[in-house]
């Protein structure tokens, strides 16, 4: 009979926790949309323009960090995907919160790895806006403004996504804290 009533007492209220669940959802599917957009314009950024008789031709795949940037977003998207049906499946029946924290750190990597794309990709953007006088590197994005515009958008909607899996992250150490060791 005491067990019946301990197990009462130990169950959180669903209403804050479909709040919760339901919070998740929204902003992992946010998460997917951006890291998804930021892939597709990456991948679809090219421009060829002919100066003084040269042809120049910009692609995503020329430089190493926008490779590294592409495959970023793309292994950010796929890893939303997944821990956003891991959430919608299991979010309704698993209520313990060590899935938090597994939660929490799958959040963690997919940031930092979106992160470290982001970074990259906004020192090369800015070599190329800018160019660096000192080692005699010229601004491209003078002469292929269409290729530049496409990558800064990519950029800043990855930067979104990194942002929404820093409030996720946020939002599982929250949970996770719960855990009782």
């Amino acid at each position: 009979m005491e067990n019946s009533g301990s197990k009462n007492m130990q169950r959180p209220p669903m209403k804050p926790y479909k709040c919760l669940l339901g919070t998740q959802i929204l902003l992992r599917i946010l998460a997917t949309t951006f890291t998804l957009a930021s892939t597709w314009i990456i991948l679809t950024s090219k421009q060829t323009v002919t100066i003084f008789g040269l042809e120049m031709d910009a692609r995503y795949s020329y430089s190493p960090v926008f490779k590294f940037f592409a495959f970023a977003n793309m292994i950010g998207c796929a890893f939303s995907v997944l821990s956003l049906l891991l959430a919608s499946v299991l979010g309704h029946k698993v209520l313990d919160p060590k899935n938090y924290f597994y939660m929490f750190l799958h959040d963690l990597i997919v940031m930092a790895l979106l992160l470290a794309g982001c970074a990259a990709a906004t020192a090369v953007g800015y070599v190329g806006k800018y160019g660096e006088m000192h080692s005699g590197w010229m601004p491209i994005c003078d002469h292929v403004p269409k290729f530049c515009h496409k990558v800064s958008n990519s950029v800043i909607l990855s930067y979104f996504a990194v942002i929404i899996y820093l409030c996720l992250a946020i939002v599982s150490a929250n949970q996770s804290r719960q855990i009782q060791v």
